[in-house]
């Protein structure tokens, strides 16, 4: 259920971005919510995008099964919804643009030789800069590679304060464009919030440390760097995000102001408990008058 866009520029635009690998779960609706109620309850706008970046992983009719549930729970956004398979091109011209600044390289490593790397940095083996100085072999299949440097990025996140990261040596250069051309999560979330001019992203505390690479494509591109709410990660028995891959179950739609209260005391907010008989309107009412973010950590 889209809004229609005001003809100027908001002072705040959030957005939602699930990818659809599966329905969606508590984890992706707690950071609906989230950054739902924050976007809201400042008067904003809140922006969808569907993140479907890669095509072997998206579950067919996962798009459409995810924007009816943020409809059954009383979740309007503003415009229209952007799908990420429709911007190849932008992302080409961006990496275009990289590459003109001689910033990207062609690298042919396989995941396992990366894998072999004895440096382990946050999100596993870094890449330890085999092709920096060129290929070793010819080989038609290559990634492109970002290089990196030292000196550390920073920024003040609303919720964990500040984050200071190194990114040679926490990630290595890392890949903006696949082998197989699929264009990386890293390169496109940071094109398309340019696009469509997002100036607060709140979301799970799992793309924490997403974030500092972000935020230098952002300095390469010439992008506004948005303000930043990671939001705490709901997690299994077994002490693993909630995720497709951890078998998330998908929400229970027929009960959804059950729901909707659950994900915000999550986020430690205190509905009275007669809201549960509420309609979903209601509730809306009362989360946007009671939202405080402070709260959640």
């Amino acid at each position: 259920m889209a809004h229609n866009r005001n003809t100027t520029l908001p002072n705040y635009r959030g957005r939602f971005a699930p990818s659809p690998t599966g329905p969606l779960h508590f984890g992706s609706l707690v950071a609906a919510v989230g950054s739902y109620l924050e976007a809201r309850s400042r008067h904003g706008e809140w922006l969808v995008r569907i993140e479907n970046l890669d095509p072997p992983r998206e579950v067919v009719g996962a798009a459409e099964e995810i924007l009816n549930v943020l409809e059954v729970l009383g979740m309007e956004w503003d415009g229209a919804v952007v799908y990420q398979s429709w911007r190849n091109e932008a992302y080409q011209d961006a990496l275009a643009t990289l590459e003109q600044q001689g910033l990207i390289y062609p690298c042919a490593c396989s995941r396992k030789e990366v894998a072999d790397s004895s440096i382990i940095g946050i999100d596993g083996p870094i890449y330890p800069g085999t092709c920096r100085g060129g290929l070793l072999a010819r080989k038609s299949s290559t990634a492109s590679r970002v290089l990196t440097h030292n000196h550390p990025i920073e920024f003040r996140d609303a919720l964990r304060g500040l984050v200071r990261q190194q990114l040679t040596s926490a990630t290595g250069d890392f890949v903006l464009r696949r082998a197989d051309g699929i264009y990386a999560y890293q390169l496109a979330v940071v094109v398309d919030d340019a696009a469509q001019g997002i100036t607060h992203i709140v979301r799970g505390a799992d793309l924490l440390d997403s974030t500092p690479r972000q935020i230098y494509l952002q300095q390469l591109l010439g992008y506004p760097t948005p303000a930043y709410m990671h939001l705490p990660v709901m997690i299994n028995a077994q002490g693993e995000k909630l995720s497709k891959q951890t078998q998330a179950t998908a929400i229970d739609i027929s009960k959804p102001v059950t729901q909707l209260i659950a994900a915000v005391r999550f986020l430690n907010q205190m509905p009275p408990a007669e809201l549960v008989e509420s309609s979903v309107a209601s509730f809306w009412q009362w989360a946007m008058k009671n939202w405080q973010p402070e709260k959640i950590l």
